[in-house]
């Protein structure tokens, strides 16, 4: 059975959608360029945070958050970038859609920014320590890269941010409200020996001796 049955009244078709919504505006279409100017380098360099999507050769997507201090995305030239591969949990969804499906899409964002840039491409799995060295914190070089092809890039309006008012730190629901992850885990894990506590203890370690 296919449980999207339960969702009515569907779009079907790139047809019925244009006459529901239309179509672009001419600078909806022009805005996007197939390499980086000075204004996304500099947007780049200025980064702090990137959500990266993947899927599989399937079809089966996956997205994944990666961050660091801005200047951490290497620029190769005006069609190439590097994302570092930091330490993680080692499932490495990214890197398995990768080896199978090349083709990437990437949020950039930066913080009270309302706009974001979007590049699309495709990716290879790099160990070039020679290159990866420039990504080095700590005297720490990065076992992996993603090594991205840059087709298309591009500003994507602020409206989602506004709505959301994501930046406003007066609209942030309260810490003492907030989920409690190691909770949260340890149900979705379900295993007797792994308690709150421990992958609480565990995430501490991992944030503070595990980063690099």
């Amino acid at each position: 059975m296919d449980h999207l049955e339960i969702f009515k009244e569907v779009v079907t078709s790139e047809e019925e959608l244009r006459e529901m919504l239309g179509y672009p505006s001419e600078r909806a279409i022009k805005k996007v360029v197939s390499k980086l100017d000075s204004h996304c380098r500099q947007y780049l360099r200025l980064s702090p945070f990137v959500v990266l999507s993947t899927s599989d050769a399937n079809g089966i997507c996956d997205v994944s958050p990666r961050g660091d201090a801005p200047g951490f995305i290497h620029i190769i030239d005006d069609k190439h970038i590097v994302l570092p591969e930091r330490q993680g949990n080692k499932r490495m969804d990214s890197i398995k859609n990768i080896l199978s499906n090349q083709h990437v899409g990437l949020i950039f964002l930066i913080p009270g920014l309302k706009e974001t840039l979007r590049i699309n491409g495709k990716a290879c799995v790099i160990k070039d320590q020679e290159m990866l060295k420039h990504m080095a914190v700590n005297e720490q070089v990065p076992l992996l890269g993603i090594g991205i092809q840059i087709e298309e890039c591009f500003v994507h309006c602020g409206k989602s941010l506004i709505r959301s008012q994501l930046w406003d730190q007066k609209t942030w629901t309260d810490k003492k409200n907030l989920p409690s992850i190691p909770h949260m885990m340890a149900d979705h894990v379900n295993v007797s020996n792994i308690s709150p506590k421990v992958i609480e203890e565990s995430l501490q370690e991992s944030y503070t001796k595990r980063l690099y």
